[in-house]
């Protein structure tokens, strides 16, 4: 790709990657691919410094270990050249330390990345600099146009007054740019106007978002400026404050008097705030040059402000970004110690059968737990990319909603929860994916049993919100699952958040609950799915938290279907056991599944690699075929595709066992010739139910292919 400049927000940034392995370069190229940006490579020092001549760069990815001039010596040089001074450089490289990394930040370095890099980071870490480039090309192009307006403006004016007012401008850009304080360049804004444009001035916030208007004054005395921060709006003069309304209202500069001037700060064509300046001191009145010093001054206190802005808003999104990561790490390092301390245990010669359950049940929480915490994040993701399908069918909300109870019930006992249900006294049937509301219901629940101290009280309520009468609208009555604790209750600064993605990470790194607090997040995306959306409220820390979740309620409610009556125990004999050959890279997981099928009653052979996994299924001939995908060499695909053209093999089922979950992944089992597709780590229970309708689908000569 040709480098070319960045010209608007938003068109790519140049990049630059310099490594001398050609296949490390190709890696970073597909990494980086989906940002967009011109990528720039050079495979040693000296061709990156020639390209760093010859473009500018919005960050600089640089391997410390070349031959021949290496990744310090290069970025030492980068720094000599002005231009380049302070282009960010990231060096990548396997073998980070202290002394290594200080010597890097001594030339110059704004990061390391230990490689092999993680593709998430790299893009992440990338996309701050590029969008930080971008903000600063388009504050120094603002600037320019700002500043050759007014050289127009003021070129018609007396020369020593158009002098005068470049200086202030010039000075003013200078002062506004050198900081990304909002605060402090609003100081700056009213300390520059009373050095050059007015008596007295003003900086009035425009209310947003419920946040109230901020005031801001200054006036000019004998003892010099004097500055005044936050004031009641009613303290402003009269005719000044008019004058602010007034360019509020109409987005425009607004000369209301000879002595009073008021001047709206834009961004996006928004008014954000207003400047208003006053000479009624000294009487002057504002020319039509000073009006367009003023306006240009407001432009780029405008764009300082909402630089400063974004700005923040960067730096808190790295921030909870951060602090979620650290938390992720966190959160799945503490079910390993448990399970490694019950392993050990078993270990052990001569332990007795009470001591195995214990170390069983430890393994088994622990475990559902970490596949709970992935489950959680694969979900996330998914919904955010759009790929979670929802099974929609008639639901009775009686019926989820008590399944959602059932799930949560231990933790409610172990706490020595009282819970109270209460339904309406009919069926309540909405449209949805009976999986899925279940698992909102659960994780507001959960949360409750949670964060409610033990021996608390939370009360869940459904009821029918019906529509207005007599409007002649057709909105759908609404059903209310109400989840009111008497817990921790939730901050006020933090219930507008509280559905976020990363807001429940920044809570506490100590936190004794667990959970990657992205449950609310999954909770409302998966009613909006449903047509609904969710509400929290509470009175503050210590007084509890109610959650409440609104569905649709179904038009047309129908009598739920009658359920089939459980078949009758089988009288006759148990088929024989089932030949079972699994193929999996992993020993340990291949063989721990085999022997857990043992003691299912069935016979199996173990295989680790596709070819061979083929032999060992011409040789014993089995009944099923548990497959793994990402098999070296050889992928799992491949051997279900050869298995199924094999007269021999092909009458065996083929079951993929695998890490990958993606619908993609299930389709390609499908097309491969594999009937079920499980995704790790699986319930026993669920083979053991898999293969129970195989073994009498075998016996039965139905076997499945």
């Amino acid at each position: 790709m040709d480098p070319r400049p960045m010209t608007a927000t938003g068109e790519p940034t140049n990049v630059l990657v310099v490594d001398d392995l050609p296949e490390k370069i190709l890696v970073y190229r597909t990494i980086l691919g989906e940002l967009n940006q011109n990528l720039i490579t050079a495979g040693s020092g000296e061709e990156a410094l020639r390209a760093v001549l010859a473009y500018d760069f919005a960050v600089i990815l640089l391997d410390v270990q070349m031959p021949g001039m290496n990744g310090l010596e290069t970025a030492s040089l980068i720094r000599r050249r002005k231009r380049s001074a302070h282009t960010p450089i990231i060096f990548l490289t396997a073998f980070a330390d202290e002394v290594r990394a200080t010597e890097g930040y001594a030339q110059g370095a704004v990061d390391y990345i230990t490689t092999p890099v993680v593709p998430a980071i790299l893009r992440a870490k990338v996309r701050v600099f590029a969008d930080l480039y971008r903000m600063t090309q388009q504050v120094r192009r603002q600037a320019e146009e700002r500043i050759a307006l007014a050289e127009e403006r003021t070129r018609r004016a007396a020369a020593e007054e158009a002098n005068q007012r470049l200086a202030f401008l010039t000075h003013a850009g200078a002062v506004l740019a050198g900081s990304l304080d909002q605060s402090v360049i609003a100081q700056d804004a009213i300390r520059l106007s009373l050095s050059y444009l007015a008596d007295a001035a003003v900086l009035v916030t425009v209310p947003v978002d419920g946040r109230e208007s901020r005031v801001l004054r200054g006036r000019n005395s004998s003892s010099g400026s004097i500055l005044e921060t936050e004031l009641e709006r009613d303290a402003l003069d009269r005719e000044l404050a008019s004058a602010v309304d007034q360019a509020t209202s109409e987005n425009a500069t607004i000369p209301l008097s000879e002595t009073v001037l008021a001047v709206p700060l834009r961004v996006r064509g928004q008014v954000t705030a207003v400047l208003g300046l006053s000479r009624q001191q000294t009487g002057r009145s504002f020319p039509a040059a000073d009006i367009a010093v003023a306006e240009t001054l407001a432009s780029r206190v405008a764009v300082a402000l909402e630089n400063a802005r974004l700005y923040h808003e960067v730096q808190q999104a790295d921030r909870q970004k951060n602090e979620f990561l650290s938390m992720l790490a966190h959160e799945l390092r503490n079910p390993l110690a448990p399970i490694r301390n019950a392993t050990e245990v078993l270990n052990h010669d001569g332990i007795d059968a009470d001591r195995i359950r214990w170390a069983h049940g430890v393994i088994d929480r622990q475990l559902t737990h970490l596949v709970r915490l992935v489950d959680d994040l694969l979900d996330v993701s998914r919904i955010t990319l759009g790929k979670i399908r929802l099974a929609v069918e008639r639901v009775d909300l009686e019926s989820v909603v008590t399944q959602a109870v059932e799930a949560v019930r231990p933790l409610v006992d172990k706490f020595r929860h009282q819970l109270a249900v209460a339904f309406p006294g009919h069926p309540v049937h909405v449209q949805g994916d009976p999986t899925r509301l279940i698992q909102v219901f659960a994780n507001l629940l959960n949360n409750a049993a949670k964060y409610t101290e033990p021996g608390g009280r939370i009360d869940l309520t459904v009821e029918i919100k019906a529509p207005p009468a007599g409007d002649g609208s057709h909105v759908p009555a609404l059903a209310e699952v109400r989840i009111r604790d008497t817990g921790v209750g939730i901050a006020p600064e933090l219930l507008p958040t509280v559905f976020d993605l990363f807001t429940q990470a920044s809570r506490s790194l100590d936190r004794s609950q667990g959970g990657l607090g992205i449950g609310l997040t999954l909770v409302r995306r998966l009613v909006e799915m449903h047509g609904g959306f969710v509400e929290a409220r509470s009175t503050g820390i210590g007084h509890g938290s109610e959650f409440t979740v609104f569905l649709p309620v179904a038009e047309t409610p129908h009598a739920p279907s009658p359920v089939e009556a459980p078949s009758g125990a089988h009288n006759q004999n148990e088929p024989a056991p089932l030949r079972i050959v699994i193929i999996d890279d992993n020993t340990d997981g291949a063989e721990s599944l085999a022997d857990l099928i043992g003691l299912l009653g069935h016979q199996a052979r173990t295989a680790y690699d596709g070819p061979t996994g083929i032999d060992v299924v011409r040789d014993f001939e089995p009944d099923i075929v548990l497959l793994d995908i990402g098999l070296p060499g050889m992928d799992g695909f491949e051997v279900a595709r050869r298995l199924r053209s094999d007269p021999v093999t092909r009458g065996a089922t083929l079951i993929t066992i695998s890490g990958y979950g993606r619908d993609e992944d299930r389709a390609l089992s499908r097309e491969a010739g594999c009937a079920y597709h499980f995704v790790k780590p699986v319930e026993i229970r669920s083979l053991q139910t898999m293969f129970s309708a195989l073994r009498s689908s075998v016996h039965s000569g139905t076997h499945a292919n």
